[in-house]
């Protein structure tokens, strides 16, 4: 090629003149992609007396959190495990203290169930800066069984936080 091939004025012109008189094609037909809506945050309302409606127990938590109240399909947890049901809203618990953690998983569960949302996230954290064994964690695995809304929950896909985060599936049944 020579250095005048190389000219990008050259060929942008070149190309013009190659494409003109030409029309886009009209069709029918859907995009075959579409932008997903960013996932608004929830605004938490003081609750009415602090929360203090989970109760703790000194169960260890396991790697990887896995829980499934009788009745659920099969098919549905597993869904709910490789991620196919998408999180509509997201809490992130990193850096809270134990009583903070409760207050605001509390607010969260209550506007999530009243959104009518079937999953959710939460970020928990792996606990790599705790001395012993992840204090979040812990305490997630032993309060999202006492609330009747919580349907099941599981440790999000690697891609989506692993072993630091949890999907939770929630009844509609009780939403407003």
């Amino acid at each position: 090629m020579s250095s005048k091939d190389d000219n990008p004025e050259n060929e942008s012109s070149v190309f013009r003149d190659a494409m003109r008189g030409v029309r886009p094609l009209q069709h029918d037909k859907k995009m075959p992609w579409h932008e997903r809506k960013r996932p608004l945050p929830l605004e938490f309302p003081e609750p009415e007396q602090p929360g203090d409606e989970f109760a703790d127990t000194s169960v260890d938590a396991p790697v990887f959190l896995e829980f499934r109240r009788p009745g659920i399909q099969h098919r549905l947890y597993a869904d709910l495990q490789r991620g196919v049901l998408s999180p509509e809203a997201t809490l992130d618990l990193h850096g809270m203290r134990t009583s903070d953690a409760r207050q605001a998983l509390s607010r969260f569960l209550n506007q999530s169930i009243k959104a009518r949302h079937r999953c959710v996230r939460i970020i928990h954290g792996k606990g790599q800066g705790s001395n012993q064994q992840p204090v979040l964690k812990q305490r997630i695995n032993q309060w999202l069984p006492q609330r009747k809304e919580v349907l099941a929950y599981c440790s999000a896909p690697g891609w989506d936080g692993g072993s630091g985060a949890a999907y939770v599936l929630l009844s509609r049944k009780w939403g407003g």
